[in-house]
Parts: C-alpha cells; sequence; structure tokens
C-alpha cells in the first residue's frame, strides 16, 4: 500500500456529536447516511449507481434530493417496494454489478451500502472503474475487517487490501470515515423486532421456531460488544477515479481460455490442450487472475484447491500453478510490476486466515521465487530431493502380489485406497500432507486427459492386506515414482516392487522426489540422493500461518505438481 493510502487510512473521520443521540433510530440511521452521502457526492442531478441489498429508503431519500438514482438489487420484495413509494424517480432492476450493461462513463458515482462484502472486489473495481468517468466518486459503506486471525470465522474484506487494490485499479482514497458506533445498537433493534414480530417473521419467511431463535442468537454473536474492536469497523470509503491502469487485474474466465492458452505457449514453448485445462481449472473449481494490457492478456496466476491434512486436521489449501508473466514485461520486477500485482492480489484475496485457502503452495522456478522473496510476497519452508535407484529382478516377492489399478476396478480400490490413506494419515499427523484418498487417486491420475500413470496396490499374498499403493510413470529418464499411498514403514517394500516393474518395462533407472524432511524414509532402501532446485514456497504476505510453523513439515512429492 502507498504512503498516501496509509495516511488517509490514519486520517480517519468520527461521526458528529448531533448525531449521537439517535443512533438508536433506524430512520435517522438512515437520515444521517443519506445526508454524509449528498455532502460527498457531486451536485444532483448527477447520475447515481447505487447496489444496496435492501435500503430501499435510501433510494429514495437520494432520489428526493433530485439525484437520478439508477439501482441494482437481487431482491424482488425490495424492488417491489421501492417502486411503490410515492414520488420515488428512482429505478431498481434485478442484475449483479458484474451483468449492468450500462455503457462506459454512465454515472458520476457509485454507491455500495452494505453491498460489497457479497460483491467479488476485482468485479468492484473493474466494473465501477468503468462505468465512471475520470474523477468519478465511489463510495463504499460497509463492515471490514482490519486483521485476520486462526479463530477468524467471519469471513469479511480486509480494509487494507480493499484499499490496495482499488489503487492498482485506478482508483485513490480520498476518504476513509470510522462509523462503528453507528452499528452498537443496531443488534439490539432486530433481536426486538425478532422477538415483537417472531410469528410474522416465522410466517412470512417459513421458519421455525427453532430457527427463529437461533436467528436472535446469531445477531446477539454478531453484536459489537460481543466482537473484538481491534478485528472489525463499520466504515465510510470514498474513493475517486484518478486514472486508467496500464495494467487490468481480472479473474480469468473460460471466455478468456484461449488467450490464457495462446500465453501458456509463449511462455514455455509447448502446448496445453483445453482439456487438461479443464481438468487443473475448471472442474476443480481452480481460480485464476490475469492481467491485460490493451485488451492482451500478458500475465496469468492460477490456483488449484487441495484438500489437505493440517497437522492432523482438515484444511483446504491452495496449489500455485502455471505463473506466466510475458517475456515483453518481465522487466518491471518492482511492487508496480504485473508479477507483483496479480500475486499479491490473489494472496490478499484468496490466501490466509479467513479465506478461502489456509495455505498456499507450489514449485516455482529459480527466477520467480527469488523475485517473490524480493518483493516479500514468499518464504520458503521447504526443498526437494531426489532418491535414484537401478532396477532390480524380475523376481516376485512371494508373499505380496500387485494389482493393476483402473476405472474398472474402481469397486475392488477404494476400499483398499481408503485404507492405506488412512493409516499414511495417521503416520503423518505431525506433518502437513494433501488428503490421497481414493477419490484424488482417481482424479488426479485416472482422470488425467493426457498422461498416463501406472497405479499399482500392493497386497499381502495370503492375508489380502493392502500394504501400500504406488504410481508409476515412464518417460525417456526412467521409472519414476510419483506417488505413494502407504503407512510410512511400507516405503521401501514400494520402492522394491517399483524397481522389479522397471526392470520388466526397460527403464534404465527408478527414481522420485520427495521433501527433503521425509527423505530419511526413502534412504532406508538405498539409492542415490542428490537436492533438486525445488523450493516449497508460503504466503507471507496476507495474515496466515508463520513460515517458522510451517517449515520442513510439507510432505509432498511429484505427484503435487500439477504437470507431473
Amino acid at each position: 500500500m502507498t504512503q498516501t493510502a496509509n495516511h488517509n487510512l490514519m486520517q480517519t473521520g468520527h461521526i458528529d456529536e448531533s448525531f449521537q443521540h439517535d443512533k438508536t433510530n433506524p430512520q435517522a440511521t438512515q437520515q444521517f447516511l443519506t445526508n454524509l452521502l449528498i455532502t460527498r457526492l457531486p451536485a444532483p442531478p448527477c447520475r447515481v449507481l447505487q447496489i444496496d441489498t435492501g435500503s430501499s429508503n435510501m433510494t429514495a431519500l437520494l432520489s428526493q434530493h433530485g439525484y437520478d438514482i439508477r439501482s441494482l438489487n437481487p431482491d424482488a420484495q425490495q424492488i417491489t417496494g421501492l417502486q411503490d413509494l410515492p414520488d420515488s424517480k428512482a429505478s431498481s432492476r434485478r442484475r449483479s454489478l458484474e451483468n449492468c450493461d450500462a455503457p462506459p462513463a454512465s454515472f458520476n458515482a457509485v454507491v455500495l451500502l452494505e453491498s460489497a462484502q457479497y460483491i467479488e472486489p476485482l468485479v468492484l473495481f473493474n466494473k465501477s472503474l468503468d462505468l465512471l468517468p475520470l474523477s468519478g466518486d465511489l463510495i463504499i459503506v460497509d463492515e471490514f475487517a482490519l486483521k485476520h486471525d486462526q479463530a477468524d470465522i467471519r469471513v469479511l474484506y480486509l480494509l487494507s487490501s480493499i484499499v490496495a487494490l482499488a489503487e492498482r485499479l485506478g482508483f485513490e482514497l480520498i476518504e476513509h470515515m470510522d462509523l462503528s458506533s453507528m452499528t452498537t445498537n443496531t443488534p439490539d433493534y432486530r433481536s426486538h423486532g425478532i422477538t415483537v414480530h417472531q410469528q410474522h417473521v416465522i410466517k412470512d419467511i417459513a421458519l421455525t421456531v427453532e430457527q427463529a431463535t437461533r436467528l436472535d442468537a446469531s445477531n446477539q454473536a454478531n453484536h459489537p460488544k460481543n466482537r473484538n474492536e481491534h478485528y472489525s469497523c463499520y466504515a465510510l470509503l470514498h474513493f475517486r477515479k484518478k486514472t486508467l491502469p496500464k495494467w487490468r487485474l481480472q479473474a480469468l474466465t473460460k471466455q478468456q481460455l484461449p488467450e490464457m492458452l495462446g500465453l501458456f505457449k509463449k511462455t514455455f514453448n509447448h502446448d496445453m490442450t483445453p482439456a487438461t485445462w479443464q481438468w487443473k481449472y475448471d472442474s476443480n473449481l481452480g481460480r485464476g487472475i490475469g492481467v491485460w494490457r490493451n485488451n492482451q492478456l500478458i500475465a496469468h496466476y492460477g490456483g488449484i484447491p487441495r484438500k489437505i491434512l493440517f497437522f492432523g486436521q482438515p484444511q483446504t489449501a491452495v496449489q500455485i500453478g502455471d505463473v506466466m508473466v510475458d517475456s515483453n514485461e518481465r522487466g518491471i520486477l518492482t511492487k508496480k510490476g504485473p508479477f507483483f500485482l496479480m500475486t499479491a492480489t490473489f494472496l490478499e484475496r484468496y490466501i490466509g486466515y479467513g479465506k478461502a485457502y489456509l495455505l498456499g503452495f507450489g514449485f516455482p522456478n529459480d527466477r520467480h521465487m527469488k523475485v517473490a522473496e524480493l518483493l516479500k510476497l514468499y518464504a520458503e519452508v521447504g526443498r526437494m530431493v531426489e532418491f535414484s535407484w537401478k532396477i532390480r529382478s524380475r523376481f516376485p516377492l512371494w508373499r505380496t502380489r500387485l494389482h493393476l489399478i483402473d476405472q474398472a476396478r474402481a469397486a475392488f480400490a477404494a476400499t483398499a485406497v481408503n485404507a492405506c490413506w488412512q493409516r499414511m494419515a495417521a503416520d503423518l499427523h505431525t506433518a502437513i500432507v494433501g488428503i490421497r484418498d481414493w477419490q484424488y487417486l482417481q482424479r488426479r491420475y485416472l482422470d488425467h486427459p493426457t498422461q498416463h500413470y501406472q497405479v499399482i496396490l500392493v497386497k499381502n499374498r495370503f492375508s489380502a492386506r493392502a500394504r501400500g499403493v504406488m504410481v508409476l510413470r515412464y518417460d525417456p529418464e526412467g521409472c519414476e515414482i510419483v506417488d505413494v499411498i502407504a503407512p510410512l514403514a511400507e516405503i521401501p517394500l514400494l520402492i522394491t516392487h517399483a524397481r522389479r516393474l522397471a526392470g520388466a518395462h526397460g527403464a534404465a533407472r527408478v527414481f522420485c522426489r520427495i521433501t527433503e524432511n521425509f527423505a530419511d524414509y526413502f534412504a532406508v532402501a538405498g539409492g542415490t540422493r542428490q537436492p533438486v532446485n525445488i523450493r516449497i514456497p508460503t504466503n507471507i504476505w496476507s495474515d496466515g500461518p508463520a513460515p517458522e510453523t510451517l517449515k520442513d513439515h510439507w510432505w509432498l512429492m511429484s505427484g503435487d505438481m500439477d504437470f507431473r
């Protein structure tokens, strides 16, 4: 965030004393907010776009002051109520901001009243940028987080991140007014309404008595006196469109797939098929942020969700991949360049406490890692090593037998794979590991659109007890053990079987990659160990688990890389 933004955040306005005695009155609150907006909006009859989840009275009040109001409201009952108000010249439509089809620079101001927290910030600022002329006003009144921590269950946008993103997209913060005291008695008013009108509430929105009681309890839980004032605030943010940014940050959608594939080929000198993109991002609800310049995609930062066990507890991480910057833009490695803009935005938006993903991980090349460390985006929490073994005799090990796993044997394999995973998970309860159950194995390996993997289940010959699962991939380098799903004590057995199978396939060697902190479990099987220039990063840009708590705790193999 720039020094200007920090200065503006510190110069926080406060509510004038004339409002203090009336703040328990909802009508007074509406009138007060109306007055606040009027003193900040251009003089009527300017055109104002209001996005409001339920304050139709506010729309009418502004309209009565001569403003040309267009309101976007997804609530049909609110729209009906607005249209029925006498002397209201405002118009309202059930349409999201993202789907607003007004021409560029159609409005002098965009106002969001308690609706910003329900809109993707990239959509909010990009659409406002298009709808406003230069020096147009963007006013947001809403609740924001001041920080996130591990106990955070209320997913509010972080105030500093919202301001930083606004700056990246051409806006300047000209005022931040703290309105937190306005909300002090709002939950009391709501609870009183729920109690007095409980029967109407139950009837009108089909709630049971129990549900209405829970609604009241939830309302009280969010009472400001029950919240830490250092963690959230209610505020007015007044931005002004300062410039058209050189680079535009946008979430990547299917419509931009051809541009993304073109950038991929230009960056990596080979093709990614649409089917592979579908497998990586679309079918797995992946996320991607693109950077555009003059309507051309010049950078991309992708994220693929991954269910993990975080020291034995279920969590969701995101694997970072397909980080690309057009070679013509790579020289700009400052905090104003495309790499920083998209990386910082992705970390602020998606990774850390109170976000969709607790952790991020990946396998950046050395250049990207050094740049990210220099810009204080990433810190290293692990490294990869490689083991290599000679092939072994083809003669079988009589106490165990092998079963090839494919889609046709799904019913047979699922139980055995899940049993192996449960035993592996128990061994890794003090580690961070991606979940390797049957559902994951099937999607990651058996459903891959281009790569072919050999998935082998090892079982006892006589007791039929599953010993472990290994995933093999053959290429000119040899036979790679891409993944294992097994108790850690069974790893030497799986390596022995891999060496036998490699000999049968004519491979020159067997090799695998594993995070250095778990190398000893593979060293038991002998072989040659060597370092690999692959470092494991973690996010240090947004609030999340400290790097020192993660260092040397990841279990990662080649299969955790989306491209192997």
